[in-house]
């Protein structure tokens, strides 16, 4: 991918140009994964505190078949209020920039821009992963892929709870991604700080993870590296409760035959209505606070750099 195929934004540009950190955001979230208008608002909100935290953030997504890094105030409002955008994972790319589409892109989509714009760390709110009972159908997002190839670090709170956590795991275990736990011992579950499964690196210090980034890829051992910083303890769903949610939220997506990558986004909205709308505070908060980790870990890295 050539550089000159991507459109920066003025603020990246200027960063890339001064060399100073840069955290990658993804744009599904702000079109699939919330409701106008708290979609645009925790969008904003998640790029100011990456300014504060003296990076810069790095929303990206395809308009009209261009690749963004970087977005402007109006483009994210259009994100935010259109409902023709494409979901755009890995093989997606090539049919909505070939057509001249408009599409926000998932974890694997933003991990493959953000490696082509030398951004080595990305913000989101909770990886993909293996499905529940995918040993049966083989239904495993191509975040997990992602992360096995692709030299980018995933600051996220997890995986959601939607998914079979155990799996997921195990499945990054075997691709060699390194997942480190930010302030806890357990893999945080999106909603709840806990999963029932033990993270087996526990790390505080941005400097720390920030040399664990850095020695990986020195090392030439491609593939990213899994941040899991659970949602504040103030913020997080009882783990049982979110739990039984979830159940209920499931059977009726099988109940209506939705499938694919139709799946999460209909979940999430189910569980909204279920929790009274706890769950979508609980998203905003922990996309905040992963704003937060991962601008001090892009702040540590370019600094030892």
């Amino acid at each position: 991918m050539k550089l000159d195929q991507l459109a920066f934004s003025k603020e990246v540009k200027e960063a890339k140009n001064r060399q100073a950190p840069i955290v990658a955001l993804e744009s599904t979230i702000i079109s699939h994964g919330m409701p106008f208008p708290q979609n645009v608002e925790t969008a904003r909100a998640v790029e100011a505190m990456i300014r504060e935290r003296g990076a810069v953030p790095a929303t990206i997504a395809v308009l009209d078949g261009k690749i963004r890094v970087g977005l402007e105030e109006e483009e994210l409002e259009r994100l935010a209020c259109a409902d023709d955008v494409y979901k755009v994972s890995r093989r997606d790319l090539p049919y909505v920039v070939a057509e001249g589409r408009s599409g926000a892109t998932t974890v694997a989509a933003t991990m493959i821009v953000a490696r082509w714009a030398g951004i080595d760390i990305f913000v989101t709110g909770g990886i993909g992963g293996v499905h529940r009972e995918g040993q049966q159908t083989f239904d495993i997002s191509a975040d997990l892929t992602e992360l096995a190839r692709t030299n980018v670090a995933v600051v996220c709170a997890g995986a959601k709870s939607i998914l079979d956590i155990g799996l997921t795991l195990e499945y990054l275990e075997t691709q060699g991604v390194p997942v480190i736990g930010v302030g806890t011992d357990e893999f945080p579950s999106f909603f709840s700080r806990q999963s029932g499964f033990p993270v087996e690196t526990q790390m505080d210090s941005p400097k720390r993870i920030a040399r664990v980034i850095d020695t990986k890829w020195e090392m030439d051992l491609d593939g990213g590296v899994v941040i899991a910083n659970p949602v504040p303890e103030e913020d997080a769903m009882d783990d049982e409760e979110i739990r039984k949610i979830i159940d209920e939220a499931l059977q009726e997506a099988n109940h209506r035959n939705i499938t694919g990558k139709e799946v999460t986004p209909f979940l999430l909205d189910r569980v909204k209505s279920l929790t009274g709308g706890r769950s979508l505070q609980t998203n905003i908060a922990l996309v905040k606070n992963n704003a937060r980790v991962g601008a001090d870990i892009a702040v540590a890295l370019q600094a030892m750099r």
